[in-house]
């Protein structure tokens, strides 16, 4: 008796990676972005102050902030009856600035958006790491001191961007950064110990392309550390508007001492 023929119904096809499609819908709804982006400081907001800075009522905030939550892009924590709202982690942030990288930029209509836009590109903190012009001289001059070393992946020893076509852009953001011999030294001196650092699950040093300036700045746990001990020192501070820092009269003479710095000197902060 002849085999009969059995038709196999092909099961939906499976392609390798993780899906993209559940981040993307959560940041890609106009009201969540901009509460997203207004986390990226670092600091925890209040479900009022978000519902203000995305323009929607406290009840469209709450449904929006809840699927956040569900989604893993944010955390909360309560205090009596208010509840504050924070990025869930710096690879929310590095997926957040990336996405910056890939949009034109926001139309500026007014005095107070150009003043902030100006800003933010000067001096920001990108989550906890130092970021605009302040972060892509400091990224320049560890490297130009001796203080961090090649042993990148996108981009060239001195941590300039490529030539157009030498490396895809999407390798910027693996770039490898290592601190040495003289760099660890530096560090120590400034407060900074490189060693502990290597033990975090975080990575440990690397350069990422800077959304406003197009060249890279340094990110992981070093770009942290170095940032927090910037803000402990008093030698850059919280600007006006949110994510915005200054570099302060008495930072820019230490980081001229220790890192060899060469950045003027950040105005005095607009009148309100």
């Amino acid at each position: 008796m002849p085999a009969i023929p059995v038709r196999l119904t092909p099961g939906p096809r499976l392609m390798p990676g993780a899906s993209i499609a559940p981040a993307a819908a959560l940041m890609g709804d106009p009201a969540r972005a901009a509460m997203l982006t207004a986390l990226l400081d670092d600091r925890a907001l209040a479900a009022g102050e978000l519902a203000e800075l995305a323009g929607v009522s406290p009840a469209t905030a709450s449904e929006h902030l809840t699927r956040l939550l569900r989604g893993g892009l944010v955390t909360v924590t309560s205090q009596g009856r208010h509840r504050y709202y924070r990025l869930a982690g710096h690879r929310v942030a590095a997926a957040i600035e990336a996405l910056s990288r890939l949009s034109p930029p926001a139309p500026v209509r007014s005095l107070r958006q150009s003043r902030q836009a100006a800003a933010l590109a000067r001096a920001r903190t990108c989550y906890d790491h130092l970021a605009g012009q302040a972060g892509v001289a400091l990224l320049d001059a560890l490297l130009a001191g001796g203080v961090l070393a090649g042993g990148t992946d996108g981009l060239s020893a001195d941590g300039t961007e490529p030539p157009a076509g030498a490396a895809p852009q999407a390798r910027q953001d693996l770039a490898v950064l290592e601190v040495t011999a003289a760099g660890e030294a530096t560090l120590a001196a400034f407060g900074v110990n490189a060693a502990s650092l290597r033990h975090s699950r975080r990575r440990f040093a690397g350069a990422c392309l800077d959304w406003t300036e197009r060249r890279p700045h340094l990110n992981g746990a070093l770009g942290a550390a170095i940032t927090a001990r910037l803000l402990e020192r008093g030698w850059i501070e919280r600007g006006a508007h949110r994510r915005a820092v200054r570099v302060t009269p008495v930072g820019q003479e230490g980081l001229a001492a220790t890192f060899g710095w060469a950045w003027p000197v950040s105005p005095a902060p607009a009148r309100q």
